[in-house]
């Protein structure tokens, strides 16, 4: 059984546990059916509702993509075969494409110490630093973090506007506040969050972080700010083996399949509802896939849809705007990564339409 590792209750919470009960989800034993229909929000200070959608947009650029070196295991060629796939197939329109810029150092700092970055910037990390990243050095690898961190704080922005939105990238939730690590230099949706909330769009956010690996860096970033519920979904055992506190952390055994996962996250779909969030930010990590070299959990390719269409119903029955980054996948056929990652966008498509 997965163990709910709970933060201490905050003051905030206390006053929606009236509410707890009628917040629990009607999701039954890991099936997926047409219409999820789960988690609907009552009355209170969250007033923003669905209007008419537009077309939804997405972020990607070819920065995303990097050279490295030969045989390293990170699977850069990922995302512009998720791009390819999804036009080619006629899922995405190419108009439906908005390009990033560079995250300005500004709101890089928002959340990052000023010292991290500006050694990010002028290629000053020591190896122990590097190391711990898992990407050698380069500028470009400095113009694609901050083009990713870029394309979270559009995607946030645009999904405020018509509901839903998402990144072709990111998801780099290892990234602590003063460090990098597991392949994230920058924590895109912890400098979204401090965007959107310095321009005043929201106050409460939830982040659902359905990586295999545990979301440390933003749960290190958000550890006592009441405004923000981090709920982390992963492998009890899988790394990183010294984890931070979420305000709720879900873990699994190894070999956890479909149902088992599928029924925990509806269990905290529900508290994270309570909590009234007024944006959220899905990390759609596809390394829980059986095939996955690094996730150690069991779930088969239509388990990972129905997780993204159980999200995505949830966010929309609640009138919560939702912007996803794509986070990790590690399978030895790229080709399941791409497949997995273009079902959580597909499903956004088939229940957000234009």
């Amino acid at each position: 059984m997965p163990e709910r590792l709970v933060k201490e209750d905050r003051a905030s919470r206390n006053e929606h546990d009236d509410h707890d009960s009628e917040a629990q989800g009607q999701f039954s034993s890991g099936r997926c059916p047409a219409h999820v229909g789960i988690l609907r929000l009552l009355t209170g200070r969250v007033t923003w509702a669905f209007r008419s959608l537009q077309t939804l947009k997405y972020t990607y650029a070819d920065i995303f993509r990097i050279d490295l070196p030969e045989g390293h295991r990170f699977p850069m060629d990922k995302y512009p075969l998720v791009r390819e796939r999804l036009t080619r197939e006629g899922t995405i329109d190419d108009s439906q494409f908005l390009e990033p810029e560079l995250c300005p150092r500004e709101d890089l700092e928002r959340v990052h110490a000023a010292g991290y970055v500006e050694r990010v910037f002028n290629g000053t990390l020591d190896a122990r630093e590097m190391k711990a990243i898992g990407f050698p050095w380069s500028p470009s690898l400095v113009r694609r973090s901050r083009c990713s961190v870029a394309g979270t704080i559009a995607a946030a922005e645009w999904a405020l506007r018509e509901g839903a939105a998402g990144n072709l990238a990111g998801g780099t939730h290892h990234a602590m506040a003063d460090r990098g690590e597991g392949f994230c230099l920058f924590n895109d949706v912890a400098v979204a969050i401090g965007s959107v909330r310095n321009r005043g769009f929201v106050r409460r956010v939830a982040v659902v972080d359905c990586d295999v690996h545990q979301g440390n860096g933003t749960a290190s970033i958000f550890l006592t700010d009441e405004d923000v519920f981090t709920l982390s979904l992963h492998g009890r055992h899988n790394w990183p083996f010294e984890k931070s506190r979420s305000t709720l952390d879900v873990e699994f055994d190894d070999g956890t399949g479909d149902t088992e996962y599928l029924e925990a996250l509806e269990r905290a779909l529900g508290d994270v509802a309570a909590f009234r969030p007024e944006l959220i930010f899905y990390v759609a990590g596809v390394d829980p896939l059986a095939t996955d070299r690094l996730g150690r959990l069991s779930l088969t390719v239509e388990g990972l849809r129905c997780r993204d269409e159980m999200v995505y119903t949830w966010a929309k029955d609640l009138s919560v705007p939702i912007a996803t980054s794509l986070g990790g996948g590690y399978s030895t056929d790229i080709d399941d990564i791409v497949e997995a990652h273009a079902n959580t966008y597909r499903v956004a498509e088939m229940l957000f339409p234009g």
